[in-house]
């Protein structure tokens, strides 16, 4: 029997179209015994930042065996690459435009700037693309490489097969700086929303770390919130507080900050201490 393994899957895909499906059957086709996860198809379509996040934010709470497909490629059928990475924390599948940042630890990825930027793999990360046709669905889509490149080597990979097998070795990717806030001359840290949940709360790129004291004054939307509160009902009205992924958000007790606040990923924050 096949081997049991975990294959994670991330994408814009959403769940009305076939496409989230088409790349489990081809995992399941060529191993029964996988287990998969979906970590969420509800990324903004081609927003591979937020993507990023919620691979970063999820994948430390799964074994360092698993697998990590994801798939937001604004760029696919052109020249960009379609990588695999063996990290000590787990493999990781997807395009080559910075959405498997998580793969990476921060100190190889504080070279890169604001909008991303290509950086050598560490020592204990190998590497490889994914051009060995011998592990693709054949014939290859221009338009789908999730279901014929990548589902396939993510499945090749839980069977047992060498990442090295799939393609050849590579020495750099391209990546995202660390979800970090800028501390700013003054002492204060400007930030931006990176990620709008379920329920309308607005996940920022200010760590509860950088947060000298629950006296803060976040800056959002036209707005001022004052406190870094405990839950998202500790009081009525706008929230902030340090939520479960380590980062500070900002809610609406009962209802969506994001609506409230008319704004979206990508929004400026600033927080104040004192």
């Amino acid at each position: 029997m096949p081997p049991q393994s975990i294959i994670t899957l991330t994408t814009d895909f959403g769940l009305a179209d076939p496409y989230v499906a088409s790349m489990k059957g081809v995992i399941l086709s060529l191993n029964p015994e996988a287990i998969i996860v979906d970590l969420s198809h509800a990324v903004r379509p081609q927003r591979v930042e937020q993507g990023a996040f919620l691979l970063e934010a999820a994948c430390p709470y799964f074994p360092p065996s698993a697998i990590h497909l994801a798939v937001v490629d604004p760029e696919v059928g052109t020249g960009r690459r379609a990588i695999a990475l063996r990290t000590p924390s787990g493999s990781f599948l997807g395009p080559d435009n910075g959405l498997l940042s998580a793969a990476l630890p921060e100190d190889t990825r504080s070279h890169a700037d604001e909008a991303g930027a290509r950086v050598p793999l560490p020592e204990d990360v190998l590497g490889v693309a994914l051009n060995n046709p011998r592990y693709h669905r054949q014939p290859v889509s221009d338009t789908f490489h999730g279901r014929d490149i990548f589902a396939p080597a993510a499945a090749h990979l839980s069977l047992g097969l060498p990442l090295s097998d799939l393609g050849d070795v590579v020495s750099e990717v391209f990546a995202l700086p660390p979800f970090r806030a800028r501390r700013r001359p003054d002492g204060a840290l400007s930030g931006r929303v990176v990620h709008i949940d379920l329920f309308g709360n607005l996940v920022t790129n200010v760590r509860r770390e950088d947060l000298a004291s629950r006296r803060i004054t976040v800056e959002i939307g036209e707005r001022q919130i004052e406190g870094l509160q405990r839950s998202y009902a500790e009081k009525p009205g706008l929230t902030a507080l340090a939520g479960s992924s380590g980062f500070l958000e900002i809610a609406l007790t009962g209802s969506s900050a994001a609506a409230e606040l008319a704004v979206d990923i990508g929004e400026p924050v600033l927080v104040r201490s004192g």
